[in-house]
């Protein structure tokens, strides 16, 4: 079991990976590491990409992105502040990831939305 939680064990209450699998996997999450790939990108530009996520929210999810190692910020020691914000090798193979689900949904959207409307169907 030690072994497990060294390496993680995402069925393992205990195990942090359930907690960076829960970062990584929530809306916010998943959008911020999609909409970082194309490079650096600052604060209010990556808020108005993701269309609809708070101040508030944003800066959480950016920081356990950060925590996790997924995500590099960069502060500017300027006026106005400037903050920039880049994924890291980490952040590259997680947002190819979660990109790949998002493409699977999109692709599959109107037959998963058929089958929510007529649940029988399927």
């Amino acid at each position: 079991m030690a072994d497990r939680m060294e390496r993680g064990d995402v069925f393992e209450p205990r195990s942090p990976s359930r907690e960076i699998m829960k970062h990584v996997t929530s809306t916010w999450g998943v959008l911020v590491l999609i909409a970082l790939k194309p490079g650096t990108i600052r604060f209010n530009a990556l808020r108005r990409r993701l269309n609809g996520v708070s101040e508030r929210m944003l800066a959480q999810t950016l920081q356990q992105l950060e925590r996790d190692r997924l995500v590099k910020r960069q502060s500017y020691a300027v006026v106005p502040p400037h903050v920039e914000y880049t994924l890291t090798d980490l952040g590259r193979e997680a947002a190819d990831r979660v990109e790949a689900l998002a493409n699977w949904i999109d692709d599959h959207l109107p037959v998963l939305l058929a089958h929510r409307e007529n649940p029988e169907s399927y």
